[in-house]
Order: structure tokens, then sequence, then C-alpha cells
């Protein structure tokens, strides 16, 4: 038409079309801030001070590449990891081979989560552990509905909260008791003195690169996006998604490090810091009870959080291998048996944290392994296949992971 204006729409700037698609990352990396890796992180700074730093740090940059590959499969097949399993394992005597053990990986992980709360219930109101256990278990399974009937984007609100009590709680002894600086960073060389080092070294890994987060990761994905193209193309959600892992493990990661460089800074060698109440009472008594308090309250809202986002993850795990779906009050309560009979019997709480990341860790291959190799299909992703130095590096990152659990096996078959 003659004299019309052209008008050109133009592209909405990148982080215009990406902040609202941040989310997921931030749920599924509470799992990396769960009660046991501050368990993990605390013994590991009071019993060898500032050397195993460098494992955290290898961890939680093993942990971004696997968490991006988990939320990549999720946008792309529009199915998690247990669903594109399930369709994938043929025989019905292999699919539940593999959900035994995917099953028993999220139950340790319900022991950790469910005796993290537990402890801090006791510590801040001194409630019995079991009974604490109880609360957590069922705020917990409130969360949960709350994303069942509220959606994804109320939960992920509900779950920053808490992330935000965590990274205030355990972040605050730093400030009033500093690490040295060059020890900090003679930490990040590579080395063991033990064979108790590399208990916690795959005790850190356990609790840093968790099964039950490669799981959640690409269901949390598949919910929250699915449909919103072609509002928003797999482009855009990929690169949101890459932002949104790395603020998250950022963030986790950032904290992880400051649990154990202030355990380094302020408890090696004080007696009774191998268990969180005997932290607690150290913490209190070297850099006040303010903090102290402040510890309790994040490691509460880290077992509140994460034992949420647990038993997601055990929920998809059963729907995506077995194609049934199980009530969720009845699922969580099957879950939370394992960790209240811990309690009921009067094992310790910290070294019951401790094995159950030991047990996480070995668990890590059945994820990642057919992470990798689906992400690595085109037949599987199309032209969102990974590159061939990603499929490298997470090659890479598995091979590191299970030599240090056949390693922890051998040191543990010869008492070493």
């Amino acid at each position: 038409m003659r004299g019309a204006v052209s008008i050109k729409t133009q592209p909405l700037p990148t982080a215009v079309r990406v902040l609202p698609l941040l989310g997921p990352a931030f749920v599924a990396g509470v799992a990396y801030l769960d009660p046991g890796n501050v368990a993990s992180n605390m013994t590991a700074g009071a019993a060898y001070g500032y050397l195993l730093v460098w494992v955290v740090v290898a961890g939680n940059a093993m942990a971004w590449l696997i968490q991006y590959l988990s939320a990549k499969l999720g946008i792309v097949t529009g199915a998690s990891l247990p669903e594109n399993l399930g369709r994938r394992i043929t025989r019905k005597s292999s699919r539940y081979a593999f959900w035994v053990q995917a099953e028993l990986v999220a139950m340790a992980t319900d022991v950790a989560e469910i005796l993290g709360g537990a402890i801090a219930l006791n510590l801040l109101f001194g409630l019995p552990l079991l009974l604490g256990g109880l609360i957590t278990g069922v705020i917990s399974l409130l969360l949960l509905v709350v994303q069942s009937r509220r959606g994804p984007r109320v939960f992920e609100t509900v779950i920053v909260g808490l992330v935000l009590v965590i990274v205030v709680g355990f972040c605050a002894g730093i400030v009033v008791g500093p690490p040295d600086p060059a020890d900090a960073i003679a930490g990040l060389v590579p080395r063991f003195e033990d064979s108790g080092s590399v208990l916690l070294a795959a005790s850190i890994l356990g609790a840093t690169v968790m099964p039950h987060a490669i799981y959640a990761h690409s269901a949390l994905s598949r919910d929250r996006f699915v449909g919103l193209e072609p509002v928003a193309s797999r482009r855009v959600l990929l690169r949101a998604t890459r932002v949104d892992v790395t603020i998250a493990l950022a963030i986790a990661g950032g904290v992880n490090v400051v649990i154990l460089l202030v355990a380094a800074a302020s408890l090696q060698g004080v007696p009774g810091t191998d268990t969180l109440e005997g932290a607690y009472a150290a913490i209190s008594a070297g850099l006040g009870p303010l903090v102290a308090t402040l510890f309790a309250l994040g490691l509460l809202a880290s077992g509140l959080a994460s034992s949420s986002v647990g038993a997601y993850a055990g929920s998809e795990i059963m729907r995506g291998l077995l194609h049934i779906r199980i009530p969720l009050l009845l699922r969580r309560a099957v879950t939370l048996i394992p960790a209240l009979i811990v309690l009921a019997i009067g094992v310790e709480p910290t070294l019951a944290l401790l094995l159950s990341q030991v047990v996480l860790s070995f668990g890590i291959p059945f994820a990642l392994i057919p992470l990798v190799w689906l992400t690595a299909r085109r037949s599987v992703i199309g032209d969102s296949v990974n590159r061939w130095w990603t499929t490298a590096l997470a090659c890479i990152a598995a091979a590191l992971l299970i030599s240090l659990n056949l390693t922890l096996l051998w040191l543990i078959a010869t008492g070493g």
C-alpha cells in the first residue's frame, strides 16, 4: 500500500528473553546444598584442613556439565532421563534391576536430608531426633503438594527462598572467622593424605555430583518448558539453561567451599567436630552463638528443600522406569522409613550422613553413563547432539568418578 510505513520488529534483548526462563537449575541445585554436603565438607575441613578444597571445586565443575546435559535432554526430548531409559530398556527384568539401584540411591538421599533436618531441629529447639525427622518429612511433603498443585514457578520461588536462608546460614562463619588465603589456595593442588581422605573425597563427590539431581533436572526442565516452543525457541531455552546452571552451581559450589574453609579455619583440631552437633558447639564457642544459630537455620532449610527435591526425583524414577504412578503420600512414606529407622535405632547421625553420601557416589555411573550416551546420539536429540569435546569431557568426568569409587572399594576391601 502506497504511503504505508514499514515497521520492523526489533528482537528483545537476550537478558529479557532469558531471565523469565531461569529456575529449574536452582531447584536441582538444592541437591548440591543438602545436609550430606554440609557433613562431608565440614568433616573434611575439620579433619584435614584445606587438603580437599580441590575435590569440592573439581566436583562442582563436573556438576555444571552434568546438570546442563540433563536439562538439555529434558528440553529437547520432552522426557526425563528415567523416561528415556524406560523406553529403551525393553527387558522388564533389566528395567526393574535398574530401578532398584536408582531407588536405593533415592533412599540414601532421603536418609541424608531427613537426618539433616532432624539434627537442625534438635539444635534449634531441642526436639528428639525421631520427631524432628518426622516433621522434616511432613514439611517436605507439603512442599511437594505446592509443586503439584501450584505449578513449577511457585515451587521454584519457595526453593529459591530456602536457598537464600542456606547461603546466609552457611556463609556467616567465614565473615567472623576468615580462612588463611595462602592455605586455601594450596588446597587447590590435587592430593590425598591417607585412606580416610579418599573416603571423604568419595563422600564429597557423592554429595556434589548426586544421581538424583541428574534424574530430577531433566524432569524439572521438561515440566517447566513443555509447550513453550515456538514462543521460546530451543536455542533460547538452551542458552537460558546454561545461564541457569551457571548461576545455580556458582552459588552451590561457593557455599560448599565456604563450609569447608570455615571448618578448616575454625574447627581443625577441635575435639568433637566430627559430628554436626559437635561442629555446632564449636562454632558457638569459637565464632559466637549468632553464627551457630544461623548455621543451624541453614541446615534446617537445607534439609527441607533438598528432601522435597529428592522425593520429586524418586517419584520420577519410579514413573519413568516402571511406567506406574504411586500416590505421592505413599511413596514419601516408604522412602521416609529408612531415615526414621536410622534415627530410631540410634545410629550416630553424622556418620549415617557420611555413609549415605558414599552410597550416592556409587550410584553416579548408573545415571551419568546413560546421560552421556543419550545426549551424544543424534537419533535421540537431533541437532542438539553434544559436540565431540563435550562428550569427551563428560566421559573424562565419568571415568574419574568411577576410578575414585573403585579405589575406595579396594581400600575398604584391604583395610587400607
